[in-house]
């Protein structure tokens, strides 16, 4: 299906029709006042200028021309607000499965950091462009982006149609070059991709960065008003660590620093090892404070979980992540769904917790109070940017439908989700993609890996869980 091409507009009106998607038959999420969802069904959704007008059941709706609308028929397709991967390091698919079943030391110390000291720029865009199709076959339109050479990455972005949060990561082993580049590129980058890319200060974590650049990093998010994104309490182990060396957990590190008291707020990666003594901090912090959660690599490096009970208890929103693929060896955020829903009913034995409408809650509307686009995106509701993704329903494995919500986290899968759209314009359309070529990115990048996974020069980019000198 492709847009009308029409003759020019005689008026503004007309052109201002032009602009316009509207996407019927489908059954609609959306959020109620109580902090809860529900399906409007038959319904139809009008956008006009990448903004959603109405969304409504179909005899509900604003008439617009037939004529000037690009229309799509989404019968047995569910419409909801595209996930959002609040953690994630993109290019890392080219890393995908290079380092298996080794604990975070060895995986770190030697596979991944000594292959990531070969990479360059032109890695790190092929592996973002590869990173980008995979989301948007999984129905991700928003990612937070934390890594390196991230100019290309904003490359990427712009030209994949994707919306992104993206940071320039630094370890206090570069100087203050580190920090300062940081600074560059969120400044340089911030509102880029016609206002798709916001931009974060990225210091890796209180391991690798020491007090003195944590605070001189929250200064700097203060004089230009930019949030920060970095991993904290990654695990168990990095608490008792720190508790060790310290006599401070890495979420106290966080705010003797000064970074939870920020107007544009702080974004913690992974945060599997916060402890109850951690919890007042997070309550008490002034400014907006997001945890995300990437459990299947948790589940890969033997570590706990993130506690999303408790953090939801003290109002801290947990955004659902990935992280990278070489962890994770996918940017399927459809999976953290089902999985964050059964590890919480595991970890705390209570099977009514998390429900399937708060897992659906926490993959759309707190991700994207995670990634500080709450008002922006995550629902779908007049005056939200048009960010929508439509699944298919009606497959096998997902009939008959009982529960809906049920369906969609525990049946559905991220092969179901036919069509992508970002800001009104459709990037995938049944399946198929219309702003990657994904052969060619495999090619190239596949002549590029030996060079990149090469260790034989014995070096690597930092050291894991060393104290920073």
């Amino acid at each position: 299906m492709t847009p009308s091409r029409a003759e020019p507009p005689a008026d503004a009106a007309h052109a201002a029709d032009l602009a316009v998607l509207l996407i019927t038959g489908c059954t609609a999420l959306v959020h109620d006042d109580q902090e809860g969802i529900r399906f409007v069904e038959d319904a139809s959704i009008v956008v006009r200028g990448g903004v959603i007008e109405s969304v409504g059941r179909a005899g509900d709706t604003v008439t617009v021309s037939r004529s000037a609308a690009e229309r799509i028929d989404a019968r047995g397709q569910v419409a909801l607000p595209g996930l959002i991967n609040c953690h994630t390091h993109a290019p890392m698919v080219a890393l995908r499965g290079v380092a298996e079943d080794l604990p975070a030391e060895e995986w770190f110390n030697d596979v991944v950091w000594p292959i990531e000291s070969n990479l360059t720029p032109k890695d790190v865009e092929l592996g973002a462009r590869l990173a980008c199709a995979e989301m948007i076959r999984g129905g991700v339109t928003c990612f937070a982006d934390h890594y390196f050479a991230m100019d290309t990455v904003a490359a990427v972005t712009a030209e994949s149609g994707l919306r992104a949060h993206l940071g320039e990561a630094y370890f206090s082993s570069q100087g203050p070059e580190g920090r300062e580049k940081s600074l560059e590129f969120a400044l340089r980058h911030r509102g880029g991709a016609d206002g798709r890319i916001t931009t974060a200060l990225a210091p890796h974590a209180p391991y690798t960065v020491v007090d003195a650049d944590l605070a001189a990093t929250a200064e700097l998010a203060r004089e230009h008003g930019l949030p920060v994104h970095l991993h904290a309490a990654e695990s168990r182990d990095q608490t008792d660590n720190s508790l060790a060396r310290h006599g401070v957990t890495p979420i106290e590190v966080l705010e003797r620093t000064g970074l939870l008291a920020l107007d544009a707020g702080v974004l913690i990666a992974h945060g599997t090892g916060i402890i109850e003594r951690d919890l007042p901090v997070l309550e008490r912090v002034t400014g907006p404070v997001a945890v995300a959660s990437a459990p299947r690599g948790y589940l890969k490096f033997a570590w706990t979980t993130t506690p999303v009970r408790a953090l939801r208890r003290i109002g801290v929103p947990v955004g659902l992540a990935t992280d990278g693929a070489a962890s994770n060896n996918s940017l399927d955020v459809w999976e953290s769904m089902a999985l964050t829903a059964l590890l919480q009913k595991s970890t705390e034995g209570d099977p009514r917790w998390l429900t399937s409408r708060q897992a659906l809650h926490h993959a759309t509307l707190q991700s994207a109070r995670a990634v500080g686009l709450g008002e922006r995106i995550g629902s779908l509701a007049p005056g939200r940017r048009a960010d929508i993704i439509l699944v298919d329903v009606t497959g096998p494995h997902t009939q008959p439908v009982h529960d809906l919500a049920a369906t969609l986290v525990h049946s559905a899968r991220s092969s179901d989700v036919r069509t992508t759209i970002v800001d009104g314009r459709v990037l995938m359309r049944d399946r198929e993609l219309l702003t990657i070529d994904v052969p060619a990115t495999v090619r190239e990048l596949g002549e590029r890996l030996p060079a990149l996974v090469d260790r034989s020069h014995g070096t690597r980019i930092q050291e894991y869980d060393k104290p920073p000198e």
